[in-house]
């Protein structure tokens, strides 16, 4: 990954961290990063939480990269956020699809119950 690493890349990383002033952002358990307030929209940023999740995977733009430290200055800003709602939907969809035979199983536990 470490040769990956060049300003101007866009990279998908894990959402790790949440600060009043940035969102932290691990990758592939190596680099980390930081998406600092300012990087995260043009317009007025009340809640960083409307731009990402805890545990949620995010595509950034690289800014900078520390190789030394293995830290990454990142953005979201300006870019296209279809990227992250196809992953929001992706993700919603797992979990369903994990809920899906539990619900399944338990309507048929009620029916038989029922029929008892």
């Amino acid at each position: 990954m470490n040769d990956d690493l060049t300003p101007g890349k866009i990279i998908k990383g894990t959402v790790s961290g949440m600060e009043t002033y940035g969102i932290f952002v691990n990758f592939e358990n190596t680099y980390s990063g930081m998406i600092h307030i300012s990087e995260v929209s043009d317009k007025f940023v009340k809640d960083l939480n409307e731009y990402a999740k805890i545990g949620e995977v995010i595509p950034c733009k690289i800014l900078n990269v520390d190789h030394k430290n293995k830290k990454l200055k990142l953005s979201i800003k300006n870019m296209d956020f279809t990227l992250r709602k196809e992953n929001k939907l992706h993700q919603n969809f797992e979990s369903l699809k994990k809920m899906l035979p539990i619900w399944i199983n338990e309507k048929l536990q009620e029916l038989k119950k029922d029929s008892d």
